[in-house]
């Protein structure tokens, strides 16, 4: 278990160390006021603790893909466990942070808003389409994946149609009412079911003694699937993830000082990190090896997988507490998903979302389309989000460098894991079967090509922005003044 151990450990201290140089590289200021007071609407915009603030967080991000991911990661054996750890810290939390903080220098705006102002207006319309589209597929993975989990979990004596209304009913709620109403008040019990369920697991691998494997960089995929760039987009959420960048100006609408966006922004990634190292190390240890763990995840889905290792662990009653959680994780991050969107398209279409009407006609069509989509085959919607999110992921880390290079600030930080993952989602979609189908030799020529050029195009631009001062942030300067 020292691979296992060690990896949460560097997780742990990461926060302590990167997390702090890059919130000093980023320069907080104390006394700015933060959109949730400037901005403050009664809806969207209101000041919560920092312990709601990061408790919704970590429910936002979530979902399903800390769990999901990474036992199908498992199957590529303990590689999962050095993207989980190195990608968590300096890029999926670097991400995190940066995409919230700069938000709240920005009333709040989303990244569709941030790619205009950072990388051009052609990059808003491209951004929005981008991020509707991702926040439509997770709602609607979110939708199905808790349904089948609440199915099997009540043998099915509840159908599976009534079982997705019901989660229905319950996000349209989520959507339209004011965050405090439903969000602000049943998150915290939710966040605390799932730190317990996860918790739960880690310590009964760590007591039973299951055989977590050591590190190892060779790959133990049954079907020999390959790590570069395979590996990068089944392991998303646990180690970054684009759909984060859709979901934190929710909370940089609610967090009420910038020095709190350390613990909210990149600590909760860091906790993800955390649930994705748990549920990778239950994939690789209790299944009698990588073809038994495959035979049950062919057999019954990633659920499955969840279902056998929490009751196998904690028990029947401890199991269900734990299947209980990972139920939470995608309805949780499904509601915000489509709140999310409600908000990105008023924003990209000038609309204020203070009357409910408002907020209604955005939302109504946004259900009906997800509705629709419940009827495709989940694998094939599960491709086109994994590609979709680490697309929209490459786009939050070139915003974050481009704001570092125009503030002449240490923008590495985000551009290399940003060149990385772009690399990666060239090549991908260039190979897979979803995109254009190359061989994997021609598919890794055009993606560094495309790479080399889209480089170049960003510091071409990024010397613009610098040269004509670009402002930063908003100017909030005489807010509270009585007028």
């Amino acid at each position: 278990m020292y691979t296992f151990l060690a990896g949460i450990a560097l997780l742990i201290i990461g926060y302590f160390t990167y997390g702090k140089f890059v919130e000093k590289m980023f320069g907080v200021k104390e006394n700015r006021a933060t959109p949730a007071f400037v901005n403050n609407d009664g809806v969207d915009y209101l000041p919560m603790s920092t312990p709601k603030n990061s408790l919704i967080q970590l429910l936002n991000i979530a979902g399903t893909g800390p769990v999901y991911g990474p036992i199908l990661g498992a199957l590529y054996g303990p590689v999962a466990f050095i993207w989980i750890v190195v990608g968590c810290i300096f890029a999926g939390a670097v991400h995190d942070y940066l995409t919230g903080m700069i938000s709240i220098r920005n009333r709040g705006a989303h990244l569709p808003e941030l790619a205009s102002r950072f990388l051009g207006k052609v990059m808003r319309h491209v951004v929005n389409g981008f991020a509707v589209l991702l926040l439509l597929l997770v709602g609607t993975v979110f939708v199905t994946t808790p349904a089948a989990l609440l199915n099997v979990l009540m043998n099915g004596k509840v159908a599976l149609f009534i079982i997705i209304a019901a989660i229905f009913l319950y996000y349209i709620l989520a959507t339209l009412l004011p965050v405090d109403k439903v969000i602000g008040r049943l998150y915290p019990y939710f966040g605390a079911l799932l730190l317990i369920s996860a918790l739960g697991v880690g310590v009964g691998l760590v007591v039973t003694g299951q055989p977590i494997p050591e590190l190892s960089f060779k790959n133990f995929h049954p079907a020999g699937a390959s790590i570069f760039p395979l590996l990068f987009f089944t392991i998303s959420c646990g180690a970054l993830s684009g759909f984060h960048a859709t979901q934190t100006p929710i909370i940089s609408r609610t967090t009420q000082n910038e020095k709190e966006g350390r613990k909210i922004f990149y600590g909760m990634m860091i906790t993800e990190g955390v649930i994705a190292m748990i549920w990778a190390a239950a994939g690789m240890s209790m299944f009698h090896g990588y073809n038994g763990l495959q035979e049950v995840i062919a057999a019954g889905g990633p659920g499955a997988v969840v279902s056998q290792a929490s009751t196998t662990l904690l028990g029947a009653i401890g199991g269900t507490l734990a299947v209980l959680g990972v139920v939470v994780l995608p309805i949780t991050s499904g509601d915000t998903a489509f709140r999310s969107a409600r908000m990105i398209i008023a924003e990209y279409l000038n609309i204020a979302q203070k009357k409910l009407s408002s907020r209604l006609w955005i939302a109504v069509p946004l259900f009906v389309i997800s509705a629709a989509l419940t009827q495709i085959d989940f694998n094939i919607l599960w491709r086109y989000f994994n590609w979709a999110n680490q697309s929209t992921a490459v786009i939050a880390l070139f915003v974050g460098a481009m704001y570092l290079y125009i503030a002449k600030k240490n923008y590495f930080v985000p551009l290399i894991p940003g060149t990385f993952m772009l690399l990666m989602v060239i090549t991908y979609i260039l190979n897979a079967p979803i995109g254009f189908g190359l061989s994997v030799t021609v598919s890794w020529i055009g993606g560094a090509i495309g790479t080399i050029i889209l480089l170049a195009l960003f510091f071409n631009a990024a010397k613009k922005a610098r040269a004509n001062n670009i402002p930063l942030e908003e100017d909030i300067s005489g807010w509270n003044k009585v007028a």
